[in-house]
């Protein structure tokens, strides 16, 4: 079993949450969000596991069981470019539950007219594959949101 744990702290909202249609209607896969505190700061590793794609505004972590668990930094994020965020992994790099791997700064892409809230999907899952969906609340950074088996 897999837990999946927040990237940042801040407000669950769950896909629905999502202000965009392919999350929100869990087209990329099962999973929840989290509308971040809007404070500079490090987006970490969801799981334990390695990066297979690193991007300034999301990353795929797979782990040893090749779960892979997307996260989307903010939605429309791509048209950045990657400014504003700062990689601090390396795509192909082993990494930990709770490392660091991106900056960055919520409030500043909010005060640019995109949403900050960051999807956390469970790719190639089903619904039934999850357990535990926190779909509202406060969560720290580190927090536990879901499980997979």
């Amino acid at each position: 079993m897999t837990r999946v744990l927040s990237p940042v702290a801040g407000r669950v909202v769950g896909l629905a949450g999502v202000p965009d249609p392919v999350f929100a209607q869990a087209m990329v896969g099962p999973g929840t969000a989290v509308d971040p505190d809007r404070a500079p700061g490090q987006a970490i590793a969801p799981v334990t596991g390695k990066i297979v794609k690193l991007h300034p505004h999301a990353y795929v972590v797979v782990d040893a069981e090749g779960h892979g668990v997307l996260v989307h930094l903010g939605i429309d994020t791509v048209q950045l470019k990657g400014e504003g965020f700062t990689l601090l992994a390396a795509e192909g790099a082993e990494v930990d539950a709770g490392q660091p791997l991106v900056s960055w700064d919520p409030a500043a892409i909010e005060a640019g007219g995109r949403s900050p809230i960051c999807a956390v999907v469970a790719l190639d899952a089903s619904a039934a594959d999850l357990a535990g969906v926190l779909e509202d609340g406060r969560v720290h950074k580190g927090t536990e949101l879901f499980t997979w088996s």
